[in-house]
């Protein structure tokens, strides 16, 4: 009798982990491409989606057109610094030749572009970023084509947007602390040692430095675009909470995000430095292509963020099968004890 009753446990834990063996691979054939071409489907099967987007996004884009003026001449601005600091080392007064620009208009530019980014730019692409998430997570949960009067019919309540606005704040700080890092390696290295006689040890030194943190903020940056799209899905959670949720979502999927964010960062940046070679910032036509392009691929950008956070979500759930009962661990129970903020640090 008991050696039946144990043959039949290990046929059922055999059977168990089969199953288990069979999800995950399953679920490794969801690659990064695979949600990109599951996400290209909201655009193709759904022009009206587009258009709305285009509609609400108008606000945006003519900011964005100013910006990136503003942007790349002061790139341009800084560049011209770095590459004759001699200059700046000569005039006590910094009294610079016309073709460089003035120590406090300089700085006044630098405030200027500081402000823009952290306020209007923010406010308007929050706005923007809302409506996407709101819109393209229904078009995927109920694969069928909305129709523009549904869209504009679909109310966007104030609770779930004060949610997500704490929550963009909180990412947007993490944001700005990274990218500052990283402008410091470049600039430090740029007007420091690039000329010196340690010019190649500290190439050595800072580029391995630069392209570790340039990745860590690849994933990181999966992990809080996440965070803002559950506070917009799901009403309640919302900044520390929802960027611990985000966190323990995406473990296990740090490689995924990672190229997800690859491709939309070598988009956008390639644009960008294609923009300054040609000089489109002094033309209106140009620059007026370039913000159009990364507009689209912006957009593209949440879309995708949005199976990937389904297929993260039902991966962090299946891998909860309790291989003695044969069924998934209450969410409940497993949550409240591994939640904690460790997952701060574990991104």
């Amino acid at each position: 009798m008991e050696s039946s009753e144990m043959e039949d446990n290990h046929a059922l834990l055999e059977q168990n982990l089969l199953l288990e063996e069979n999800t995950v691979t399953q679920n490794l054939k969801v690659g990064a491409f695979d949600i990109i071409k599951q996400a290209s489907t909201i655009f193709s099967k759904n022009f009206n989606f587009i258009i709305f987007i285009f509609l609400i996004s108008l606000p945006l884009f003519f900011f964005m057109v100013y910006y990136e003026i503003f942007l790349q001449r002061t790139l341009v601005d800084a560049s011209n610094i770095l590459n004759n600091p001699s200059d700046y080392y000569y005039y006590y007064d910094w009294s610079i030749s016309p073709s460089m620009p003035e120590k406090s208009t300089f700085l006044h530019q630098l405030v200027q572009l500081g402000l823009l980014y952290l306020v209007p730019r923010h406010l308007l692409e929050l706005c923007t970023i809302i409506a996407t998430v709101d819109l393209a997570s229904k078009i995927h949960a109920e694969e069928r084509v909305i129709t523009l009067k549904e869209m504009i019919d679909r109310p966007i309540y104030g609770a779930k947007a004060r949610g997500t606005f704490v929550t963009s704040l909180c990412v947007l700080f993490l944001s700005t602390c990274t990218l500052s890092g990283l402008i410091w390696l470049v600039t430090t290295y740029y007007a420091v040692w690039r000329q010196s006689i340690f010019a190649v040890f500290f190439l050595v030194f800072y580029g391995p430095i630069f392209v570790a943190l340039l990745t860590k903020y690849l994933e990181w940056s999966a992990v809080w675009n996440m965070s803002i799209i559950i506070s917009v899905l799901e009403e309640g959670t919302y900044g520390i909470e929802a960027l611990l949720h985000s966190a323990y979502f995406s473990r296990g999927s740090k490689r995924r995000g990672l190229l997800l964010m690859l491709v939309f960062f070598v988009w956008g940046q390639g644009l960008r430095l294609a923009s300054l070679y040609f000089g489109c910032y002094e033309e209106g036509r140009g620059i007026v292509v370039q913000v159009g392009l990364l507009w689209l691929g912006n957009v593209l950008k949440w879309v995708v963020c949005i199976p990937y956070f389904y297929d993260c979500k039902k991966r962090a759930f299946e891998k909860k099968v309790d291989v003695e009962h044969g069924g998934p661990i209450k969410a409940a129970d497993e949550t409240q004890s591994r939640w904690n903020w460790s997952f701060a640090f574990t991104m």
